[in-house]
Protein backbone atom coordinates (compact mmCIF):
# COMPACT_ATOMS: atom_id res chain seq x y z
CA UNK A 1 0.00 0.00 0.00
CA UNK A 2 3.23 2.36 -0.33
CA UNK A 3 3.14 5.24 -2.68
CA UNK A 4 5.65 8.38 -3.60
CA UNK A 5 3.49 10.76 -3.35
CA UNK A 6 5.29 12.31 -0.17
CA UNK A 7 8.48 11.42 1.94
CA UNK A 8 9.27 11.90 5.73
CA UNK A 9 12.33 10.87 7.66
CA UNK A 10 13.28 7.51 7.79
CA UNK A 11 15.29 7.04 11.16
CA UNK A 12 18.46 5.00 10.53
CA UNK A 13 21.28 5.34 10.64
CA UNK A 14 23.58 4.81 7.34
CA UNK A 15 25.07 2.11 7.68
CA UNK A 16 21.47 -0.36 8.19
CA UNK A 17 19.20 1.88 6.74
CA UNK A 18 18.99 -0.41 4.00
CA UNK A 19 19.03 -3.42 5.77
CA UNK A 20 16.52 -1.76 8.04
CA UNK A 21 14.35 -1.53 4.73
CA UNK A 22 14.31 -4.72 3.55
CA UNK A 23 12.98 -6.05 6.86
CA UNK A 24 10.48 -3.23 7.53
CA UNK A 25 9.19 -3.06 3.45
CA UNK A 26 10.61 -5.91 1.93
CA UNK A 27 7.58 -5.52 -0.43
CA UNK A 28 8.77 -2.35 -1.54
CA UNK A 29 12.62 -2.93 -2.87
CA UNK A 30 12.58 0.29 -4.98
CA UNK A 31 12.79 2.02 -1.26
CA UNK A 32 16.21 0.24 -1.34
CA UNK A 33 17.61 0.92 -4.85
CA UNK A 34 20.83 2.00 -5.94
CA UNK A 35 19.87 5.42 -6.64
CA UNK A 36 18.39 6.12 -3.02
CA UNK A 37 20.74 8.88 -1.40
CA UNK A 38 23.16 8.17 1.26
CA UNK A 39 22.01 9.27 4.68
CA UNK A 40 25.07 12.08 5.79
CA UNK A 41 26.15 11.59 9.34
CA UNK A 42 23.55 13.15 11.62
CA UNK A 43 21.19 12.84 9.28
CA UNK A 44 18.44 10.19 7.86
CA UNK A 45 17.78 8.32 4.80
CA UNK A 46 14.29 8.55 3.53
CA UNK A 47 10.69 6.40 4.36
CA UNK A 48 7.65 6.39 2.78
CA UNK A 49 4.31 6.68 3.75
CA UNK A 50 1.16 6.96 1.25
CA UNK A 51 -0.15 10.46 2.58
CA UNK A 52 3.30 11.35 4.20
CA UNK A 53 2.34 10.27 7.99
CA UNK A 54 1.35 6.88 9.38
CA UNK A 55 -2.38 6.22 8.29
CA UNK A 56 -4.34 2.51 7.54
CA UNK A 57 -3.17 2.74 3.92
CA UNK A 58 0.36 1.98 5.17
CA UNK A 59 1.78 -1.63 6.72
CA UNK A 60 2.28 -2.56 10.41
CA UNK A 61 5.16 -2.57 11.98
CA UNK A 62 6.59 -5.48 13.92
CA UNK A 63 7.14 -4.88 17.62
CA UNK A 64 11.23 -5.07 17.04
CA UNK A 65 10.99 -2.13 14.57
CA UNK A 66 8.66 -0.22 16.24
CA UNK A 67 10.90 -0.24 19.57
CA UNK A 68 14.43 0.20 17.41
CA UNK A 69 12.61 3.64 15.73
CA UNK A 70 11.61 4.60 19.24
CA UNK A 71 15.32 4.33 20.31
CA UNK A 72 16.40 5.83 17.17
CA UNK A 73 14.06 9.04 18.43
CA UNK A 74 15.12 9.38 21.41
CA UNK A 75 18.97 9.72 20.88
CA UNK A 76 17.89 12.21 17.72
CA UNK A 77 16.11 14.33 20.91
CA UNK A 78 18.79 13.63 22.89
CA UNK A 79 21.62 14.96 20.23
CA UNK A 80 19.06 18.36 18.90
CA UNK A 81 18.85 16.72 15.77
CA UNK A 82 14.63 15.93 16.00
CA UNK A 83 13.20 15.61 12.74
CA UNK A 84 9.60 15.17 13.43
CA UNK A 85 7.92 18.78 13.35
CA UNK A 86 10.06 19.73 10.22
CA UNK A 87 7.95 18.42 7.59
CA UNK A 88 4.01 17.99 9.02
CA UNK A 89 1.80 19.98 7.22
CA UNK A 90 -1.88 20.92 6.90
CA UNK A 91 -2.60 18.15 4.51
CA UNK A 92 -1.18 15.53 6.92
CA UNK A 93 -3.87 16.54 9.30
CA UNK A 94 -6.07 15.76 6.59
CA UNK A 95 -4.98 12.40 5.85
CA UNK A 96 -5.15 11.32 9.29
CA UNK A 97 -8.76 12.72 9.92
CA UNK A 98 -9.74 10.83 5.99
CA UNK A 99 -7.32 7.93 6.16
CA UNK A 100 -7.56 6.84 9.98
CA UNK A 101 -4.85 6.02 12.43
CA UNK A 102 -2.10 3.30 12.57
CA UNK A 103 0.06 4.51 15.44
CA UNK A 104 3.45 1.55 15.71
CA UNK A 105 3.21 1.37 19.49
CA UNK A 106 0.99 2.15 22.29
CA UNK A 107 2.61 4.42 25.28
CA UNK A 108 1.34 4.59 28.63
CA UNK A 109 3.45 7.17 30.47
CA UNK A 110 3.09 9.81 33.32
CA UNK A 111 0.83 12.89 33.07
CA UNK A 112 4.05 14.99 34.56
CA UNK A 113 4.47 17.84 32.09
CA UNK A 114 8.09 17.77 31.62
CA UNK A 115 7.63 14.01 29.86
CA UNK A 116 6.37 14.64 26.38
CA UNK A 117 6.41 11.71 24.92
CA UNK A 118 6.21 12.17 21.48
CA UNK A 119 8.81 14.80 21.85
CA UNK A 120 11.37 12.89 23.25
CA UNK A 121 10.33 10.07 21.14
CA UNK A 122 10.64 12.54 18.05
CA UNK A 123 7.82 11.30 16.30
CA UNK A 124 5.03 13.04 15.03
CA UNK A 125 1.21 13.02 14.78
CA UNK A 126 -0.19 9.25 14.06
CA UNK A 127 3.15 7.43 15.35
CA UNK A 128 2.14 6.31 18.89
CA UNK A 129 -0.89 5.97 21.37
CA UNK A 130 -0.29 7.95 24.52
CA UNK A 131 -2.14 7.42 27.71
CA UNK A 132 -0.43 9.12 30.87
CA UNK A 133 -1.51 9.46 34.37
CA UNK A 134 -0.26 10.07 37.54
CA UNK A 135 2.71 7.97 38.33
CA UNK A 136 1.94 5.88 34.56
CA UNK A 137 0.18 3.66 37.15
CA UNK A 138 -2.16 0.54 36.68
CA UNK A 139 -2.60 0.22 41.34
CA UNK A 140 -6.00 0.20 40.91
CA UNK A 141 -6.70 -1.94 37.41
CA UNK A 142 -7.75 1.11 36.07
CA UNK A 143 -10.50 0.33 33.20
CA UNK A 144 -9.99 2.94 30.87
CA UNK A 145 -5.92 2.55 30.58
CA UNK A 146 -6.56 -1.16 30.14
CA UNK A 147 -9.51 -1.09 27.76
CA UNK A 148 -7.81 1.83 25.52
CA UNK A 149 -4.65 -0.46 25.87
CA UNK A 150 -6.05 -3.71 24.21
CA UNK A 151 -8.27 -1.15 21.23
CA UNK A 152 -4.58 0.30 20.47
CA UNK A 153 -3.49 -3.44 19.83
CA UNK A 154 -7.01 -5.08 18.70
CA UNK A 155 -8.70 -2.80 15.76
CA UNK A 156 -5.37 -0.86 16.06
CA UNK A 157 -3.01 -3.22 15.22
CA UNK A 158 0.06 -1.91 17.15
CA UNK A 159 2.55 -4.18 18.15
CA UNK A 160 4.08 -2.56 20.72
CA UNK A 161 3.46 -1.67 24.23
CA UNK A 162 5.80 1.19 26.46
CA UNK A 163 5.26 1.32 30.06
CA UNK A 164 7.76 4.65 30.39
CA UNK A 165 8.35 6.13 34.37
CA UNK A 166 10.98 8.92 34.73
CA UNK A 167 13.24 10.11 36.85
CA UNK A 168 12.20 12.61 39.81
CA UNK A 169 8.42 11.55 39.81
CA UNK A 170 6.66 13.73 41.73
CA UNK A 171 3.70 10.65 42.04
CA UNK A 172 6.80 8.16 43.14
CA UNK A 173 8.11 11.08 45.97
CA UNK A 174 4.25 11.56 46.98
CA UNK A 175 3.94 7.56 46.75
CA UNK A 176 7.07 6.84 48.98
CA UNK A 177 5.87 9.75 51.46
CA UNK A 178 2.45 8.36 51.84
CA UNK A 179 4.04 4.96 52.44
CA UNK A 180 6.15 6.25 55.16
CA UNK A 181 3.62 8.08 56.54
CA UNK A 182 1.25 5.62 56.96
CA UNK A 183 3.47 3.37 58.80
CA UNK A 184 4.19 5.76 61.45
CA UNK A 185 0.55 6.22 61.74
CA UNK A 186 0.09 2.63 62.14
CA UNK A 187 1.92 3.14 65.78
CA UNK A 188 0.01 6.30 66.34
CA UNK A 189 -2.86 5.58 65.32
CA UNK A 190 -3.73 8.67 63.06
CA UNK A 191 -6.86 8.05 60.33
CA UNK A 192 -5.32 7.98 57.07
CA UNK A 193 -6.85 11.16 54.55
CA UNK A 194 -9.59 9.86 51.79
CA UNK A 195 -8.81 12.16 49.31
CA UNK A 196 -8.77 11.05 45.30
CA UNK A 197 -5.22 12.37 45.28
CA UNK A 198 -4.55 9.92 48.69
CA UNK A 199 -5.94 6.87 47.62
CA UNK A 200 -4.08 6.73 44.45
CA UNK A 201 -0.87 7.42 45.96
CA UNK A 202 -2.34 5.12 48.82
CA UNK A 203 -2.33 2.71 45.71
CA UNK A 204 1.07 2.09 44.95
CA UNK A 205 2.32 1.20 48.66
CA UNK A 206 2.81 -1.89 46.74
CA UNK A 207 5.23 -0.89 44.99
CA UNK A 208 7.17 1.62 47.44
CA UNK A 209 7.27 -1.12 49.66
CA UNK A 210 9.31 -3.38 47.53
CA UNK A 211 11.41 -0.88 46.73
CA UNK A 212 12.06 -0.09 50.46
CA UNK A 213 12.41 -3.67 51.30
CA UNK A 214 15.28 -4.14 48.17
CA UNK A 215 17.22 -1.06 49.39
CA UNK A 216 17.03 -2.33 52.92
CA UNK A 217 15.85 -0.55 55.86
CA UNK A 218 18.11 2.33 56.05
CA UNK A 219 17.05 3.88 52.82
CA UNK A 220 16.12 7.81 52.77
CA UNK A 221 12.85 8.95 51.26
CA UNK A 222 14.51 9.96 48.56
CA UNK A 223 16.58 6.85 47.56
CA UNK A 224 13.50 5.14 47.95
CA UNK A 225 11.54 7.11 45.46
CA UNK A 226 14.57 7.22 43.15
CA UNK A 227 14.46 3.46 43.31
CA UNK A 228 10.58 3.01 42.76
CA UNK A 229 10.67 4.37 39.76
CA UNK A 230 11.70 1.33 37.81
CA UNK A 231 9.69 -1.38 40.54
CA UNK A 232 6.50 0.81 39.46
CA UNK A 233 7.52 0.39 35.87
CA UNK A 234 7.63 -3.51 36.26
CA UNK A 235 4.87 -3.66 38.20
CA UNK A 236 2.92 -1.98 35.89
CA UNK A 237 3.87 -4.02 32.93
CA UNK A 238 2.87 -6.81 35.30
CA UNK A 239 -0.63 -5.90 36.38
CA UNK A 240 -1.41 -5.32 32.66
CA UNK A 241 -0.75 -8.47 31.68
CA UNK A 242 -2.78 -9.69 34.52
CA UNK A 243 -5.98 -7.33 34.23
CA UNK A 244 -6.10 -7.80 30.28
CA UNK A 245 -6.39 -11.25 28.75
CA UNK A 246 -6.37 -10.30 25.10
CA UNK A 247 -3.11 -8.71 25.64
CA UNK A 248 -1.65 -11.56 27.31
CA UNK A 249 -2.94 -13.63 24.49
CA UNK A 250 -1.10 -11.34 22.49
CA UNK A 251 2.05 -11.01 24.02
CA UNK A 252 2.31 -14.79 24.64
CA UNK A 253 1.94 -15.53 21.19
CA UNK A 254 4.24 -13.33 19.98
CA UNK A 255 2.45 -10.66 18.15
CA UNK A 256 2.34 -7.96 20.92
CA UNK A 257 5.62 -6.96 22.96
CA UNK A 258 5.41 -5.25 25.97
CA UNK A 259 8.71 -3.29 27.56
CA UNK A 260 9.36 -0.72 30.32
CA UNK A 261 11.27 2.36 29.83
CA UNK A 262 12.64 4.98 32.22
CA UNK A 263 13.01 8.76 30.97
CA UNK A 264 15.69 10.65 32.54
CA UNK A 265 14.29 14.39 32.67
CA UNK A 266 17.97 15.30 33.54
CA UNK A 267 19.73 14.33 30.17
CA UNK A 268 16.55 13.35 27.85
CA UNK A 269 18.15 9.50 27.40
CA UNK A 270 15.28 7.05 27.69
CA UNK A 271 16.83 3.72 29.62
CA UNK A 272 15.11 0.52 27.92
CA UNK A 273 14.66 -1.93 30.31
CA UNK A 274 13.31 -4.76 27.76
CA UNK A 275 10.41 -7.38 28.60
CA UNK A 276 9.45 -8.25 31.95
CA UNK A 277 11.88 -10.86 33.53
CA UNK A 278 9.46 -12.75 35.00
CA UNK A 279 7.24 -13.23 31.35
CA UNK A 280 6.74 -17.01 31.57
CA UNK A 281 5.55 -17.00 34.93
CA UNK A 282 3.30 -13.87 34.79
CA UNK A 283 1.65 -15.14 31.10
CA UNK A 284 0.56 -18.05 33.30
CA UNK A 285 -1.14 -16.07 35.82
CA UNK A 286 -5.07 -16.07 35.08
CA UNK A 287 -6.87 -13.25 36.44
CA UNK A 288 -9.42 -10.94 34.75
CA UNK A 289 -9.90 -7.12 35.16
CA UNK A 290 -11.39 -5.89 38.34
CA UNK A 291 -14.23 -4.49 38.61
CA UNK A 292 -13.80 -0.89 39.52
CA UNK A 293 -17.37 -0.13 39.83
CA UNK A 294 -17.28 -1.94 43.39
CA UNK A 295 -15.09 -2.13 46.09
CA UNK A 296 -13.73 -5.40 47.10
CA UNK A 297 -15.32 -5.78 50.21
CA UNK A 298 -18.61 -4.95 48.16
CA UNK A 299 -17.95 -7.61 45.30
CA UNK A 300 -17.19 -10.33 48.19
CA UNK A 301 -20.11 -9.03 50.46
CA UNK A 302 -22.55 -9.47 47.37
CA UNK A 303 -21.46 -12.87 45.86
CA UNK A 304 -22.05 -13.66 49.66
CA UNK A 305 -25.17 -12.96 49.60
CA UNK A 306 -26.25 -14.67 46.40
CA UNK A 307 -26.41 -11.19 44.88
Amino acid sequence: HLGSSSQVQFRAFPAVSQALCQTWLPETPWLVSSSETPAMPGKAATETYTHGVRTQHDSHIPPERALQKLKEGNARFVSGKVTSSFDFKPEHRTALAVHGQNPMAAILGCADSRCPIETLFDVQAGDVFVLRNAGNTLSHAEGSVVGSLEYCVGPLKAKLIVVLGHTKCGAMMGATQTMLNAQKAEKTGTPAKQSALEKLLAGLGPVTEQAQWELGSGASADEIAAHVVKVNVMAGMERLLIYSEPIREKVRSGEVQLHGAVYDITTGKVEFLGQHPRLPLILGMQAGLINTDKSLEAIVESKAQGA
